[in-house]
């Protein structure tokens, strides 16, 4: 992927005078009297008025350190009104654009309303990146110059600079619950990485491909093969490729359930492993402890259940630690991130993704629309 501009490369000729659009991604939680539970995460959910963007104004505004004003669409007169009225240095926030269908549709008409309010494009919606939308595409038609912005940019730097340039050893830890979700994951590290660490509910796929018992736990049938092949292609990459050799198993799925810490090879009938065992975290912290860079992509248990977050908790102390110590801890987006963020240890990271799936798919190499879409730079 060619490098793209980014605003750090702009001049104050590019800017004085000038009307930004900004694409930003304010998916934030809030609870029920409308305050900001956690400004660094959310989740989309479709187009509500609960979903209006009036309750971040003041949040924003503190931020910026300016009044923020807001309008109550992002397209029409009403907002060229609002547009033409910004002061230099003013800031305007328009509506969520997702109110729109031709949004996702990416409608030239509409990208066009929206590249009529400015004169230059920034992309800093590193989360919506991977789809190609009116506000995160169909727009660069339309504007230019169009470039990155900081968050785009960081987002680009350590999760495409780690994986095509990493300082190695480089490790992936990979987790989560189905293999399915991660196999183009898995593949595109196995063609980068020195180390591949695997743990959640994924590993009992791979567990039973060897002809291991996994009583109860979530296995994907049709996965079988497929788990095999990784084996045999991480063997004949020269990939270490490490397995949980211990697993903390439960009578059924719930914060209550009865435990115990067993080999991977003696799950009993009836029983489901839910985390990996403290054999395997010590395995686990000793690899790390070799590397200079580390991706981490999807939780090691349950940790959502206080007693099934002890694998996952202490990969996040560990690479806490190994931070502290100069090497590059990525955290690639989606339930890593909460758990980094669960564990109070989030500032003790290199990076922390912001795009679920966006991080997702740039770890597996595919191109993401949003960013393709952007000024390539300039040779220097």
């Amino acid at each position: 992927m060619a490098t793209k501009r980014s605003v750090g490369d702009l001049k104050e000729g590019d800017l004085k005078g000038k009307k930004v659009f900004v694409r930003v991604d304010l998916n934030v939680p809030l609870d029920d009297n409308l305050n900001i539970t956690d400004d660094t995460r959310g989740r989309p959910k479709g187009v509500t008025p609960k979903f209006s963007l009036k309750p971040l104004v003041p949040r924003l505004s503190e931020l910026l350190g300016i009044k923020v004003e807001m309008a109550n669409d992002c397209i029409g007169e009403e907002v060229e009104k609002l547009v033409a009225a910004i002061p230099e240095g003013g800031v305007l926030l328009l509506e969520n654009v997702r109110f729109y269908k031709e949004e996702e549709k990416n409608d030239p008409e509409f990208a066009k309303k929206l590249a009529s309010l400015a004169d230059l494009y920034v992309n800093d919606a590193f989360g919506t990146a991977h789809r190609a939308h009116a506000s995160t595409e169909g727009v660069t038609k339309y504007l230019r110059p169009s470039v990155a912005g900081f968050l785009m940019q960081k987002e680009l730097d350590y999760l495409v600079g780690a994986v095509s340039n990493p300082k190695r050893p480089f490790a992936a830890i990979v987790g989560g619950s189905k293999v399915s979700s991660k196999i183009g994951v898995i593949e595109s590290l196995l063609e980068k990485v020195d180390i591949l660490l695997l743990g959640g509910g994924m590993i009992f796929t791979f567990y039973k491909a060897q002809g291991l018992k996994v009583g109860s736990s979530l296995v994907e049938e049709d996965k079988l093969d497929l788990a095999t092949s990784l084996l045999e292609k991480a063997k004949s990459k020269g990939v270490s490729l490490l397995l949980p050799t211990d697993v903390v198993i439960a009578d059924k799925f719930a914060p209550d359930a009865s435990s115990e810490t067993v080999a991977a090879s003696a799950i009993p009938d009836g029983w489901m492993g839910l985390d990996i065992g403290p054999d395997s975290i010590k395995t686990f912290s000793e690899a790390l402890d070799t590397t200079k860079t580390v991706i981490w992509n999807g939780p090691m248990g349950v940790f959502e259940f206080a007693k099934f977050a002890a694998g996952t908790t202490a990969i996040a102390k560990k690479l806490a630690e190994l931070s502290g110590k100069g090497v590059t801890t990525i955290i690639g987006g989606g339930d890593s991130v909460a758990a980094v963020e669960q564990a109070g240890l989030a500032d003790k990271m290199s990076h922390i993704s912001t795009g679920g799936g966006a991080s997702l798919e740039l770890l597996e190499g595919k191109p993401l629309p949003g960013v393709l879409a952007l000024d390539d730079a300039t040779a220097a």
